[in-house]
């Protein structure tokens, strides 16, 4: 492959997120008097904008979905953010792509301002030209449009350069909405045949995958 640019979704790509994603989700359901005994259930908030999920699988209006997002980052902003962990071979791959000259990106659904803290916390900002992530107000959350503003922000020419990595579907379509190649991968969240209907370019199963893709 020929790719410049390499744009990265962050839970279930670079990291595992289960931990405090779910914690986080069963606290705001709790708040509406939801119990969840098994936390597996909520694994399908990973990815997706989170009001999205709970107007999906708990049938709240884009109302309650706003407000329980709130209640969410509740539990999330200071404590789920780093129930948290880095796939291993995660910086070993954004190291090499580094060292080779590409350009990294994120691109994520999570809000920039956790996606930021993240990376600082695991010591992988130095790794990323762009971060870029949805905001709070709501303003940037779908992926494709996330994925738009992080082309601009590294100022790509020759969209064919380009190439998303990501778990879910929403990844996936998000890169085909802004006209680049997309990867899935299989260690994160999202199955192989939701990958492959959304219209993946590849699918790997490892991160030693997708390096051996891009060189």
């Amino acid at each position: 492959m020929s790719y410049k640019y390499v744009l990265f979704d962050l839970d279930g790509t670079l990291t595992d997120p289960f931990e405090g994603i779910t914690n986080s989700v069963a606290y705001s359901l709790n708040y509406y008097g939801i119990r969840v005994e098994d936390k597996r259930e909520l694994a399908c908030f990973i990815g997706p904008p989170l009001y999205e999920s709970f107007e999906k699988y708990y049938g709240f209006s884009k109302n309650t979905a706003i407000e329980a997002v709130e209640k969410y980052r509740e539990y999330y902003r200071d404590k789920g953010i780093f129930e948290n962990r880095v796939y291993d071979g995660a910086e070993d791959l954004l190291k090499f792509l580094k060292e080779n000259g590409l350009g990294v990106a994120l691109a994520t659904s999570k809000p920039e301002v956790f996606a930021l803290r993240i990376l600082e916390h695991f010591g992988l900002e130095k790794y990323f030209d762009v971060v870029t992530g949805a905001t709070l107000d709501g303003s940037l959350i779908k992926k494709g449009d996330v994925v738009a503003e992080a082309l601009k922000r590294l100022n790509v020419k020759e969209k064919r350069e380009c190439v998303m990595v990501g778990d879910r579907s929403h990844d996936i379509i998000g890169a085909k909405e802004n006209g680049i190649s997309s990867v899935g991968v299989l260690f994160g969240y999202g199955s192989k045949a939701e990958l492959k209907e959304a219209g993946a370019d590849y699918i790997c199963e490892s991160l030693e995958e997708i390096k051996n893709l891009l060189f």
